[in-house]
């Protein structure tokens, strides 16, 4: 296992700056998720952790050694990319030994520890298949094992997830959380989707222009965002942001120029008696939950998330009751007071 220890990181290319001085530490064992939009630099901060990306200013340090100016080699990292990356014409047994077989170690070697790494992602039946007969997911189990036989210090995962379908995405997410529960590794893993960074993180590092918004745990995200940016990017739907001059009846501090509230922390009620009135817009039924988006003029349009199912329609006026306790209050700058 490794710890990763970020200070002052920079990356430039040419009179651009796109990682604006990270810093960073990343304990043995922590899965570390990098979340944020296109174009916030996560992909580039994990490169640069293995040294695909050269880095422009700063150091990474690996297990407290200065590891900035190494080649990748020398790192101790496995990366697993978005592409699964296997050569076609080898079977499975043989694209997952591969690694070890250029480094020339014995035959007996590379089989018990390919062997181990069948076992640990449930390849077992597909070793002798080559790539063009598995499923996206099984590729991409391959291309985990094919890092796993190399006893890595930490792994590196790079959107691991994004060619596959909705079923798979979710079996897959399972797969690595198990991985992760098994081989006790220090993960740091890429993604734009929040609910792979929510449900598989011990800390989510939300990365906004190449500079680190908030780091936190999932629930410390969720229910304690730091700023605006992080409290609409952490959750599905995403959290409702009103202008506080459009909403004078609701009673906030006089710095407070803006609030938030999720979905779940609103209650629909009979208009006059809640915090807001408005007309249902869209009805969103997803079985379980169903989502109101009621429109609320000048406020905007805001979601409620209700259990089950509703009799509403389109068109019916309604109010809506926020809950007090869980609201978020925003200064001018969009930090949370």
């Amino acid at each position: 296992m490794a710890s990763i220890t970020l200070k002052a990181v920079e990356k430039w290319f040419g009179d651009v700056q796109v990682i604006k001085g990270v810093d960073l530490d990343i304990n043995e064992g922590e899965f570390v998720i990098f979340v944020g939009p296109s174009g916030c630099g996560k992909s580039t901060l994990l490169r640069m952790i293995a040294g695909l990306e050269e880095t422009s200013r700063g150091q990474i340090m690996i297990n407290d050694r200065d590891a900035t100016a190494e080649p990748p080699s020398k790192r101790g990292l496995a990366m697993v990319f978005q592409s699964y990356a296997l050569y076609p014409h080898m079977s499975v047994r043989d694209n997952v030994g591969f690694p070890l077989k250029s480094a020339g170690l014995p035959k007996a070697e590379i089989d018990a520890k390919v062997d181990e790494a069948a076992r640990v992602l449930k390849l077992g039946d597909y070793m002798d298949r080559r790539p063009k007969d598995l499923s996206g997911g099984q590729r991409q189990r391959a291309a985990i094992g094919r890092s796993i036989v190399r006893d890595p210090t930490a792994f590196l995962f790079d959107e691991p997830l994004s060619n596959l379908d909705a079923a798979l995405r979710v079996e897959m997410r399972y797969e690595i959380a198990k991985l992760h529960q098994t081989l006790k590794s220090t993960m740091i893993y890429v993604t734009h989707d929040q609910v792979e960074a929510m449900t598989l993180a011990d800390r989510i590092v939300v990365l906004e222009f190449g500079k680190i918004a908030q780091v936190g745990s999932p629930r410390e995200l969720y229910e304690k965002p730091a700023n605006l940016f992080v409290a609409q990017f952490i959750g599905s739907p995403r959290m409702n942001v009103v202008n506080a001059a459009t909403a004078p009846q609701v009673d906030l501090p006089p710095q407070a120029t803006s609030f938030g509230v999720r979905p779940e922390h609103i209650t629909l009620v009979k208009t006059g008696s809640g915090s807001i009135d408005g007309t249902v817009d869209v009805l969103e039924y997803l079985g379980a939950d169903t989502f109101v988006i009621v429109s609320c003029g000048a406020a905007g349009q805001l979601t409620v998330r209700v259990n089950g199912s509703t009799d509403l329609s389109p068109g019916d006026p309604i109010g809506l009751k926020f809950d007090r306790e869980n609201m978020h209050r925003f200064d001018a700058k969009g930090l949370a007071l």
